[in-house]
């Protein structure tokens, strides 16, 4: 199977670099229509297009160009094809592939990917870099109003207060800035810093640990692993570890939050 980009034919379409993030939801369209997002744009495909969709780092040789500024992805680090109905993943470069739920998909090997929105990660050293798929679902084809998927996502997005919200992002703004290990701000960090945000009201490092525990006690009667008894000893930060993953995967939190820890937010509502 060659992985040269061959000439696109019209069940394909081109996503510009500011089409937006595939995790909002897609426009109406045939069920099993991919959609792939990387750094510089992306691509849809009709499930019947006959070729594999490439990505990689050399963009001119590839479909989707993802991480073109790190040298550990390869020039064309994958690609995916439709096979039996399903749309495959394949993983023809060095590093390995990282989708929801911490799986691995090692280089040479292959995995059917899910209906609906899946965030895949290849995984450097110090780095991991996104690309989005998405993938229509049988009741969201041709002729919908274009709002089934966008609600279902939706669902899926954990509320929070705004004060809440404020707390969780100073808490993870290392995994949201590209820390190449991520972990949650330490209690006296996040204070200091929302005491600067807000001075007209009292951070004490003991609020804002309140409230992430209220958040994480709401939240565990549906989501595993955010109480001590779940975790196995010594705890440490994996209770918050587990919450910021789960705020990540479902979007709940998002890069374009760390404004809220540039912006004047005097104007939310105390915790």
């Amino acid at each position: 199977m060659t992985l040269s980009p061959p000439r696109l034919p019209s069940k394909v379409n081109i996503l510009p670099q500011d089409y937006g993030s595939l995790s909002r939801g897609i426009p109406p369209t045939q069920p099993g229509t991919l959609f792939v997002m990387g750094v510089n744009g992306g691509m849809s495909m009709a499930p019947d297009a006959a070729f594999p969709l490439v990505f990689g780092r050399n963009e001119p040789e590839v479909h989707v160009c993802v991480a073109p500024d790190d040298t550990r992805v390869s020039r064309k680090h994958g690609y995916i094809a439709r096979e039996h109905s399903r749309w495959v993943l394949n993983n023809t470069g060095r590093l390995p592939i990282r989708l929801p739920g911490a799986r691995l998909v090692l280089g040479g090997d292959r995995v059917e990917l899910p209906s609906g929105f899946t965030p895949l990660f290849i995984v450097a050293r110090k780095r991991e870099h996104l690309l989005e798929v998405h993938i229509a679902t049988a009741t969201h084809g041709a002729g919908d109003d274009g709002l089934r998927e966008a609600d279902t996502h939706e669902s899926d997005v954990w509320e929070l207060s705004a004060t809440e919200k404020l707390v969780l992002v100073c808490l993870a703004q290392r995994y949201l800035r590209d820390d190449p290990i991520p972990q949650p701000l330490p209690w006296a960090d996040v204070a200091a810093e929302l005491a600067e945000l807000r001075p007209a009201e009292t951070w004490a490092k003991g609020r804002a640990a309140r409230v992430v525990a209220g958040v994480r006690t709401r939240l565990s009667y549906v989501v595993p692993g955010l109480m001590e008894d779940e975790v196995p000893q010594p705890v440490g930060n994996a209770l918050n570890h587990n919450l910021i993953t789960e705020l990540l995967v479902t979007t709940t939190i998002v890069k374009s939050d760390l404004a809220l820890l540039e912006s004047d937010v005097s104007d939310y509502e105390p915790a």
